[in-house]
Order: C-alpha cells, then structure tokens, then sequence
C-alpha cells in the first residue's frame, strides 16, 4: 500500500518506492537503538567528593520539512530523530509528498502516540513553512531540501522574535553536484553501471545523484562509447509499470527547469545524447553532454533532473580539482585499480560522502551515514551516531557528595 502511494503521488518505480519504505524502517530501528545508548548519560570527571553526571535533555518543539524525493524515509528519519529524544514536532511535508506524509501520521496514530506530540501541517512552504520558521516557540529545525531555501531558513532562524527564549538549532541537508571520477585504469564494466544507476535513478531526482563524470583522458573514448550503448537500453515508462527504470519528474514547474537547462546547455556543450520519451506526461529522457566548461550551468548547479555531464581531464590532479570545484560537497566517488590513486582521493575530495568502485547513491541507515561538506548541509549526518544529539542539550549535574548528614523525610 504504501509503494503504491509513492509510486503514484511522486512517480517513484516500485523498486524506488520499496527502499524508500524499507530506509523509514531502518530509521525508526536504528534511532531507537541509539537513544538506549544515551539516554542514560555517563559519569565524567571521576574526582573524589563528588559525582558529576553528563547527559542530554531535549531541547523542545521542533519544526520538520521535508522533501519530495524521499516521501517517507527523510521524513520518518527527521521525525522519529525528534521524537525518540523526547520532543515534540510540527510535521510538514512537501506540498508533492503530502499524502505518503499522511500515512505516516495515521501510523504514528495507530502506534498511540499521545495527541499533541506529532502534529501533521501539510501546506505550502512560503506560507507554512516561512510562518513556522520564524517563530518563537520553535526549538529546533530539520530541514531537507534545496541549497537557496536552506540557506532561507538559516538566515531566518537567526532572526531573535519578541518573547523567544531559546536560540534556533538548525540541521539543514541542502543538495549536492556530485560526481564520479573514472580512473585510466578503472574497470570500466563496473564504472558504466555505476554511473547508470546514480545518474539516471529516480530521473536523477536524489541530492546523491551523479550530476558530473570526470574521465581520465586515457579511458575518456572508451567510457563514452560504452556509457552511451547503456543508457540507450533504459526504458522510460509510467512509474507504475515494473519495467520502468526512469518514469516522469515530479511535477510541471520541475520539468519546464530541467528543459531550460538543457536548452541552454546546447549552446555551450555538446548534447551527446538525449532519449526519446513519452509525450502524455512530464517524461524526460536520460540527457548525457559532453564538452562541458567546468565553470558553466551544466557544472555548477543542482539540476535534479536526468542530465549528466562528462567532462575530460588531462590527469589525475586536474580530475580531483574538478570535483572538487563546485560549492557543494555531499557525496562522491571514483572508479580506479591504483592503490596510490585511491588514498590521494580519500584525501583530498571534499564530500561527506565518498565511494570507492561502487554507486554513489543509495545510503544505507547506519552503514552509510549521510550529510555533507560546505553548502551541502549543516550539522552531523543522518542514521549515524551523532544525529540524535542534535535534538538535546548536554547537561551536566553535580553532586558534592560529602554530605553531613540528612534532613530527615516529613
């Protein structure tokens, strides 16, 4: 039931829409093993005469907004974040996503949640969202979603309201231009599926998608002409077909983007490769330049879209400096058999998350650990252990235990 309500609300294929669900469920196990961990805090100090215990409180009413892309798991990882370290929350989903949201508060219903302590507010962001944001009484704000309305609530937040007591904590996940570096001596059987999948999943619609290919120039025709025999098998179908590997883009405003880009791109780069795709629908079909300028639209901005870009460089250190020539920093990876090669990139690339002869999408809670550098996102990564904290205060309570005596009990 759920698969169908993504597939049909945002156009996610079943197999998109079964990890989607399968990510809110490790959220939920996951957070509520790592709050046994905390809850009990931890004695430090260890001096004589006293004990001295450090632990976390919660913070208070927290505000999350989460995206489209991933209707329930990001929202069910913001969400029960909130909730298992003892704060209440104002739940707004995606103007996109509001009905999966919806099954997610009939679950917290269902589960016997007292009222009160989720609150569903579907609704637009620029009214909804804008109005909670700014407000007095929200504590914390967790935030998915793009770089320019990321950076809006930051900004906001900071602004001091009438009567509020506490400053806002934000934990902000804000998009990525990620790429993949192909190596000269890459396998290049498993660097094309890589690619493939990152680009291309979900109509390139996740802040993880493959955006750039930087290719060695040894390996740059090579990669090119098998790349190009792959994505021309990918079938574009309605999101409820289980042959689908690419079905529409979310909605009107994100397809008539994606198009100007590509538009656009013709004048500067070369349209490699465009698939044809279905007329009735905001279909978009697997969109591949080559001949990219490093400084140009095509390579700097987040299209969320099926558009990648192959760009050539002459050597190594040149490829990492493409990479890493963006504002953004979320994830990456490279495809490479040189051992030296490898650890210069582990070094030097600027992600928060960094991929070795594998995909770059697909984190898994806990395994991989998600979040960013630079205007990628602000605060730890989500489904890893630091996350939770974020919804607490430390607090530290000491006792001088050098007592003389006890007031007896009334």
């Amino acid at each position: 039931e759920l698969c169908a309500v993504e597939v049909y609300e945002v156009g996610k294929t079943w197999h998109e829409a079964d990890g989607d669900i399968c990510e809110a469920i490790d959220f939920c196990r996951y957070y509520a093993r790592e709050m046994k961990k905390l809850q009990a805090g931890q004695r430090v100090g260890h001096s004589k005469g006293e004990i001295s215990n450090y632990h976390y409180v919660p913070r208070g009413p927290t505000l999350v907004i989460a995206p489209w892309n991933f209707p329930l798991a990001i929202l069910t990882g913001m969400v029960t974040g909130a909730l298992v370290t003892g704060n209440t929350v104002i739940m707004k989903p995606a103007e996109q996503s509001s009905i999966t949201a919806a099954q997610l508060m009939r679950l917290i219903q269902i589960s016997g949640f007292p009222e009160g302590v989720v609150t569903f507010l579907p609704g637009f962001g620029e009214e909804v969202g804008e109005h909670l944001v700014g407000h007095k009484d929200i504590h914390t704000i967790a935030f998915t979603g793009s770089k320019d309305v990321g950076l809006h609530i930051v900004n906001q937040s900071s602004q001091l309201q009438n009567a509020q007591l506490y400053s806002k904590r934000c934990i902000i996940e804000m998009g990525g231009k990620n790429a993949i570096l192909i190596d000269s001596d890459a396998d290049l059987d498993e660097a094309v599926i890589g690619v493939l999948y990152s680009a291309f999943g979900f109509q390139g619609q996740k802040c993880s998608a493959c955006s750039r290919v930087v290719v060695l120039d040894e390996n740059y025709e090579r990669f090119i002409d098998r790349f190009l025999e792959a994505v021309k098998s990918i079938k574009i179908l309605p999101a409820d077909n289980p042959q689908a590997f690419l079905g529409p883009v979310i909605d009107k405003e994100a397809y008539n983007k994606i198009n100007a880009i590509i538009e656009r791109g013709k004048d500067y780069a070369h349209l490699l490769y465009q698939g044809d795709a279905p007329e009735d629908g905001y279909f978009i079909g697997p969109t591949v330049f080559t001949e990219v300028p490093t400084d140009s639209e095509l390579a700097q901005v987040e299209i969320f879209g099926p558009v990648l870009s192959i760009i050539k460089a002459k050597n190594f250190t040149e490829a990492i400096d493409i990479v890493n020539g963006t504002s953004f920093g979320l994830t990456g990876g490279i495809y490479s058999r040189s051992p030296a090669n490898i650890e210069k990139a582990k070094r030097e690339i600027e992600v928060g998350n960094f991929y070795i002869n594998r995909g770059i999408t697909g984190a898994l809670v806990n395994r991989h650990p998600f979040g960013g550098f630079k205007l990628s996102g602000l605060g730890s990564k989500t489904g890893g252990p630091d996350y939770l904290k974020q919804f607490m205060d430390p607090r530290v309570v000491t006792e001088n235990t050098m007592r003389r005596g006890f007031a007896p009990e009334e």
